[in-house]
């Protein structure tokens, strides 16, 4: 739930927008008007930088002797980066686990479990014994289940699942939605909000979550990545229903049980063997202790599990046996690992990271590298594996700490650092575990690349998105400028998932490659224009259409609020003015249309924070009553029908030649009202969908 999630943004990776649960921090939306919080999942923005693990370039590291990836080494290695690292980010405490080789090479804790306070002691981390929360890493265990199935002969990954369920979802195509676009974020489908974390002693109901207010279906299935809890959540149904028991119980049975992680469950809350030993979750290590986190669709993101039992999953997956009986033979194993859509439906997509059955694609230094990452909101975690190394890191931090931001940079940093030193870049390979020959040098062809760059400039925003209700807005946050530089090559502002600008190259036609790094980026054209930007396994960017470009919308309200506001202040002022100039009060014509624009102006101003407060709240995860939203939507009603009686006014103001002030300021009342109802008409506030 990619924020793993906030999104659980970026958003997965555990990207602070994802992230996600990536929902965790998306910004300011409205300038200094309307401000939106933090995501989940699998995406967020918050500010401040990372104390970084090590010292590690994102550019191509140079081949150098692998330190030895052993339990000395990796313990000395984690006791420097770690410690520093969480008390310059405020966070509680972290668990690791590393595997190589056939086995776990360590597992290590650092901070508490428990801060302490009121009298008792804080609480260290003991890997050994202590569970934390892994948001969207729980998707990886809800892929290998659908998997088993898959390799029972008992779901077809191409079939569309309709078959498989007992409840229509709804569609805007006519191509079939199958298990593999599920498992590859691909079934095209928009983010939901509301029910995504529930607070302690929330009831989870998978069926209920599902077929309440699902999400629209925006994108063509298998076209665009457009990570989903949703749709994960639909491929744990699945389990579910094939095989007849509840999900949580499948996965006991069948993962948990078979691979002997006896400290691991998806149940909520936990079992009564297990509940004594989980870790609290803070928002930073100098906060109170919070609330044991209810997902409100387990498969994407309910796990629990200690970080000797993520160290046999780590093994499982790499092909080690762990337990009495494999949890998939090799074929499907290997089948899982791939990337598991290509350019018959992804296009020329299908050049940028891909996602497989479920893991992420985070190739680094010519070695393939699959993961996942997540996000809760107190808890955040990163697996990766090395299938043709056979080695994994798993780590998990029990606080978000400074930001959302700088929390998602230690973990990207620290499985940088990790790549670096055990597994650095060797002779003939690059970025993506492709050979260095075919990426060497970028594409000879000037024109042609001019011309694509061409078609690249623009504004974009996350595929990650929500187009059927008033959360269209939260769009304007995040974004990413895409521009031209003399030389041919593209300047991205910010890089995706990132606070700083990244220049890139192409290296063949339609996929480009950042400057002096690894991250490569992959576009898809349509009539001249590029209609989507892969960037990584289930994200990508899409053109921002010029009406909700942020550079017409945040002005147009921003202008709007701040003159609406002004004229609120000048009505006690201007009658203060009168009263001590002894002048006449105003004559009656024209005082029903005054009194009805006043309203007007007052529900408009109230409606905007009624929206402030809305966003911030749904951004912390927090439900909103359904009278609160139609409360605002009223008055936001109220405060466009406004321009009626504004008008009417100002028509009369210019013919009874009351001066240019007055009439200056009835043109201007008319203007901001226009504007706040285009805004709000533009981004879907006055929508009657109110599921978010």
């Amino acid at each position: 739930m990619n924020q793993s999630d906030a999104p659980e943004q970026t958003p997965s990776r555990s990207y602070p927008s994802r992230p996600a649960f990536r929902l965790r921090r998306l910004g300011a939306v409205l300038a200094t008007v309307v401000v939106v919080g933090a995501a989940v999942v699998g995406c967020g923005a918050g500010a401040g930088a990372a104390q970084e693990p090590a010292p590690t370039s994102d550019g191509p590291a140079a081949a150098v002797e692998p330190g030895v990836l052993n339990a000395s080494d990796v313990n000395a290695w984690l006791d420097e980066m770690l410690p520093a690292a969480l008390e310059a980010n405020d966070i509680a405490g972290a668990t690791v686990a590393v595997v190589n080789d056939g086995g776990t090479v360590t597992t290590r804790g650092y901070g508490h479990v428990d801060t302490g306070g009121e009298g008792t002691e804080p609480v260290p981390v003991d890997p050994e014994r202590h569970l934390f929360r892994i948001g969207s890493v729980s998707k990886l265990a809800t892929a290998t289940a659908a998997m088993q199935l898959v390799q029972d002969g008992k779901v077809d990954l191409d079939a569309d699942i309709a078959a498989y369920l007992d409840f229509a979802i709804p569609r805007n195509f006519d191509e079939p939605i199958t298990l593999r676009h599920l498992l590859t974020h691909t079934a095209g489908f928009e983010e939901r909000i509301a029910g995504l974390i529930g607070k302690e002693g929330t009831r989870a109901d998978l069926r209920d979550a599902l077929v309440t207010d699902p999400p629209e279906q925006i994108y063509r299935p298998g076209t665009v990545p457009a990570y989903s809890n949703y749709g994960n959540s639909l491929a744990g149904y699945i389990v579910e229903r094939v095989s007849g028991i509840p999900f949580e119980e499948y996965v006991d049975r069948n993962v948990f049980d078979r691979l002997g992680m006896t400290s691991s469950s998806f149940a909520q809350p936990l079992p009564a063997d297990l509940a004594g030993r989980v870790s609290n979750g803070y928002d930073n290590a100098s906060s109170p202790a919070g609330y044991f986190e209810i997902v409100g669709t387990p498969p994407a993101g309910s796990m629990t599990a200690s970080a000797p039992d993520m160290a046999r999953f780590m093994l499982a997956h790499l092909g080690e046996p762990v337990g009495d009986t494999p949890i998939l033979d090799e074929p499907t194993l290997d089948l899982m690992h791939q990337p598991a859509l290509d350019a018959t439906t992804l296009g020329t997509l299908a050049g940028a990271p891909r996602m497989t059955l479920g893991f992420f694609d985070e190739s680094r230094n010519g070695h393939r590298i699959i993961g996942h990452g997540g996000d809760t909101l107190y808890f955040h975690t990163h697996l990766q594996i090395y299938p043709d190394e056979g080695a994994g890191l798993f780590i998990s931090l029990n606080s978000t700490g400074t930001s959302s931001l700088a929390n998602h940079k230690l973990r990207q940093n620290l499985t940088k650092a990790f790549a670096d030193r055990y597994f650095p870049a060797v002779p003939g390979a690059a970025a993506n575990n492709v050979p260095a020959t075919e990426l060497a040098a970028p594409t000879t062809d000037a024109s042609g690349t001019a011309e694509r760059a061409a078609m690249a400039a623009g504004t974009y925003e996350s595929s990650r998105a929500i187009e059927s209700n008033f959360l269209t807005v939260i769009g304007l946050s995040g974004r990413t400028t895409v521009s031209v530089r003399d030389d041919g090559r593209l300047l991205l502002e910010p890089r995706p998932m990132a606070d700083t600008a990244a220049v890139y190259e192409e290296i063949e036609p339609w996929v480009w490659r950042e400057v002096g790094g690894q991250e490569t980026i992959a576009m898809r054209a349509v009539d001249g224009r590029v209609e989507v930007i892969g960037f990584d396994s289930a994200f990508a960017l899409v053109p921002v259409e010029t009406a909700r470009s942020t550079y017409l919308a945040i002005p147009v309200i921003v202008g709007s609020v701040v003159i609406l506001l002004l004229t609120v202040l000048a009505w006690p002022i201007g009658a203060i003015g009168r009263r001590l100039r002894r002048r006449a009060p105003r004559d009656r014509a024209g005082r029903t249309a005054r009194i009805l624009s006043r309203v007007a102006v007052g529900c408009a101003l109230l409606a905007v924070g009624g929206w402030v407060g809305s966003l911030v709240l749904i951004m912390s995860l927090e439900d909103l009553s359904t009278v609160s939203m139609r409360s605002v939507q009223v008055a936001q009603l109220i405060g466009l029908l406004g321009v009626i009686p504004a008008a009417v006014r100002l028509v009369d103001d210019l013919r009874r030649r009351v001066g240019w002030s007055r009439t200056a300021g009835s043109a201007l009342v008319l203007l901001a009202l226009a504007g706040t109802g285009w805004f709000a008409v533009e981004f879907m506030l006055l929508s009657p969908n109110i599921s978010y």
